[in-house]
């Protein structure tokens, strides 16, 4: 599908987390009329993320974390369970962040990881996208008890549980982030546990 836009105009709302312009555009639709288009759109550096899997244990590693848009959302509530991730850092490659971020929010020191997609989390609000990762772990590879930076105000509890603890969490709703969804998922249909 092709999309005819014209006249976009960006205007800078804020630029405080990420970058939020109000996008003033004309957009041609199928009929062949035109009309003038707003949306408001935040400009966010690419993020990576990992499950870390062992198949021998039968186990992963996922977080716990506060997320102050689940508070709000949910009324008090603002645990999230999730897969490592974070944004990526100016030239770093989504390889390099994964095993960055694995090291400092989780303590493990992964040799490589697997890329099996790219993904949009929420493409009608964010230009964000993520890239997501498999990485098989050992206890050897643990150098330190992770739990984030201080210094990015990360509070992170790490989770190792065995596969099927994390399935029910899916299945009862009590993992809600898409990118934990997914990869799980994913670790499911590949079988790799």
């Amino acid at each position: 599908m092709t999309h005819k836009v014209k006249n976009v105009e960006i205007i800078t709302l804020s630029n405080e987390w990420a970058l939020l312009n109000r996008i003033n555009f004309d957009f041609q639709f199928k009929n062949k009329e035109w009309r003038t288009v707003s949306r408001e759109v935040y400009n966010r550096s690419d993020a990576a993320c990992v499950l870390l899997y062992n198949s021998e244990k039968r186990t992963v590693i996922l977080t716990a974390q506060f997320r102050m848009p689940a508070y709000l959302n949910t009324k008090n509530e603002g645990t999230s369970i999730e897969v490592c991730a974070g944004l990526i850092d100016g030239n770093e490659k989504p390889l390099e962040c994964v095993l960055r971020e694995t090291e400092e929010e989780v303590g493990y020191r992964l040799p490589t990881a697997i890329k099996i997609m790219e993904v949009y989390m929420s493409p009608g609000a964010i230009t964000e996208k993520m890239h997501l990762f498999v990485a098989e772990y050992t206890p050897e590879m643990k150098i330190n008890s992770g739990g984030g930076l201080e210094g990015e105000n990360e509070e992170i509890a790490v989770l190792e549980m065995p596969f099927t603890e994390a399935l029910q969490l899916l299945k009862d709703n009590s993992i809600r982030d898409a990118k934990t969804v997914i990869l799980l998922q994913y670790v499911q249909l590949q079988n790799l546990i």
